[in-house]
């Protein structure tokens, strides 16, 4: 059976809480799942070890699935998120100049969908999972623009707003 989604380990991470014994090590795991057409997710979890932790957190993805709106190979308009203290910038591009980011901001692009982008981070922060989650809230704020070539036109001659009955004084 196909997968219907594409996964991506962004970060595995080895964190720990002390206890009296001791210190029990768990596994962090952020995971990006993405169909390449316009769904995309990101999840974190925690688990006693590295399988469990990455599964926990396609789970947790799962459930945050949302879509983009995809304006061909791009994005329809610039958008700019912070998160925490992660801040990204997005802007759409050209057909054909690929997408232009880097570290957890394009995987999160590449798996969503997006083919021709620029997004820079213009926070000092190196953390993959904040800037994982500007760039999505950056997606969740684009709207979908209604081309210019949809709107009724008028034929030539008439008026673009519907005809309106005149009343004839005698």
């Amino acid at each position: 059976m196909k997968e219907e989604f594409k996964e991506r380990v962004l970060e595995l991470r080895r964190v720990t809480r002390v206890v009296a014994g001791g210190k029990r090590f768990r596994f962090r795991a952020t995971v990006v799942l993405g169909d390449e057409a316009g769904r995309v997710a990101v999840g974190v979890a925690k688990g006693g070890d590295v399988q469990q932790s990455i599964a926990k957190a396609k789970a947790a993805a799962k459930k945050d699935v949302f879509r983009v709106p995809l304006a061909g190979r791009t994005i329809p308009h610039e958008v700019y998120a912070k998160y925490s203290a992660a801040k990204v910038i997005i802007k759409p591009a050209t057909a054909g100049s690929g997408l232009k980011a880097g570290g957890a901001v394009r995987a999160v692009l590449s798996l969503s969908g997006v083919k021709d982008a620029t997004a820079k981070c213009l926070g000092r922060t190196t953390n993959k999972l904040t800037n994982a989650m500007a760039t999505m809230a950056a997606l969740r704020q684009l709207k979908s623009v209604v081309s210019k070539k949809s709107a009724p036109v008028a034929k030539s001659g008439e008026a673009a707003m519907p005809a309106v009955k005149e009343e004839v004084k005698q």
